[in-house]
């Protein structure tokens, strides 16, 4: 016989307990789900806003805040360097490019960076959105989240140490802190990165060095952007370094950190990170396991219970003419739909529940994580379903070796 509608007839009949079956699983499954996807959206997002940063120099302080505040803008105060240090890199043979990055001020809650407009345009390989590069002091480019127009003036603040950020708001503390007679007319937008350099507001770097008075980097002071001369340049907090070639990256690193400066690839501080956060993921992992497993028991205890309720209606077909294979490949095939079922789900609810995550996870850093479903999400929930398959073998065993008689009179 088919045992289909038999199947189907225990489902309607149990379907309060099956659909609980079915959530429960999901969410189990969907933990381990989300916790992979998320896990490998964040490398890729990470790796991919410190593509624009092959070599960062800074002064000896802690690398990993190097990259955290010049890569990601996390607001920290970093040491400066000797200015002429730019002037140097730029005519160093193996030095393709140099720009500096200054940080330290903020519009609405938006971090205001100095660098120079080729950095802006990284180097000639992307150009502005909306409008046009800044030309001079004064100007100012925005990323894509920054919610100021073409053509608005903006008045800086110094930003202030700890100070939490309420992107596209004043708040009191900025506004005590304003540079008096200083503004910025906004000319153009970059396209968006998915990084935190799409809620920052890039300026000549000349600007930032004026505004806190230090000189302008210049005999002209008109006169934005490479060459420096090395007697006129303030101090720098960062330098992002393009060379040549890919060994002379490694010279350029060697040689630097050979007079006392910290000179850093970002994948190296990545790799640490990743390593930290792999190890996270690890006992993320292993607790999720280990939830699957307790839940997966008690959707087992549950089957078996309703087996054992259901135990007068299986011994009927069996007195009908029913086989003991018949009656045990219904129980088995109930209890693997229910358990495909919720794995399936779980695969669902934890593709949408990384969305929901990365959302919030993007308004915090600015980062924009693309969550996809790999082979590894996909051989989770397959190993659930062959996991939940094989329990399933439990109810369907105790029905097979159940007497007939003994169901029938209990």
């Amino acid at each position: 016989m088919n045992p289909l509608p038999m199947v189907m007839a225990d489902l309607r009949a149990m379907r309060g307990s099956a659909l609980l079956s079915i959530v429960l699983i999901a969410l189990a499954v969907a933990i381990g789900v989300a916790i992979g996807a998320q896990e490998r959206a964040i490398r890729g997002a990470s790796a991919r806003a410190a593509d624009d940063f092959p070599l960062l120099i800074g002064a000896p302080a802690s690398s990993t805040q190097l990259v955290l505040t010049s890569v990601y803008l996390q607001p920290e105060a970093l040491t400066l360097m000797d200015g002429a240090l730019l002037a140097k890199l730029a005519s160093d043979p193996r030095v393709d490019a140099v720009a500096p990055i200054a940080f330290g001020d903020v519009v609405l809650g938006y971090p205001v960076v100095g660098t120079t407009a080729e950095f802006v345009s990284r180097w000639g390989k992307r150009a502005v959105a909306e409008g046009r590069n800044f030309a001079a002091e004064g100007e100012a480019v925005v990323g894509a989240d920054v919610r100021l127009a073409l053509g608005q003036a903006i008045t800086p603040s110094h930003g202030v140490a700890g100070q939490h950020r309420h992107f596209g708001q004043e708040d009191d503390e900025e506004h005590a802190h304003r540079h008096a007679g200083v503004s910025y007319t906004v000319v153009g937008r970059l396209p968006r990165l998915g990084s935190p350099w799409d809620r920052a507001i890039l300026i000549p770097v000349e600007s930032v060095w004026e505004t806190h008075g230090l000189g302008n980097g210049h005999t002209n002071e008109s006169h934005i952007g490479a060459p420096f001369e090395a007697e006129h340049v303030p101090g720098v907090p960062a330098l992002v370094v393009k060379p040549k070639q890919v060994f002379q990256a490694y010279q350029l690193r060697s040689d630097y950190r050979k007079a006392g400066l910290m000179a850093v690839f970002p994948a190296e501080i990545l790799v640490s990170l990743y390593q930290t956060v792999g190890d996270i993921r690890d006992v993320l992992v292993v607790a999720s396991a280990l939830n699957n497993v307790l839940v997966f028991l008690a959707i087992l205890m549950l089957l078996v219970t309703l087996v054992s309720l259901r135990r007068r209606r299986y011994a009927i077909l069996r007195a009908l003419g029913a086989s003991r294979a018949y009656v045990a490949l219904v129980v088995w095939l109930g209890a693997a739909v229910l358990l495909a079922f919720g794995a399936v789900a779980g695969l669902l609810t934890g593709f949408v529940g990384a969305h929901v995550v990365a959302s919030l996870f993007a308004a915090e850093t600015g980062l924009q994580l693309a969550i996809m479903i790999g082979a590894r999400e996909v051989g989770l929930v397959a190993l659930m379903a062959l996991f939940g398959s094989l329990l399933a073998l439990v109810p369907a065993t105790i029905a097979w070796r159940r007497p007939v008689a003994e169901s029938l009179r209990s």
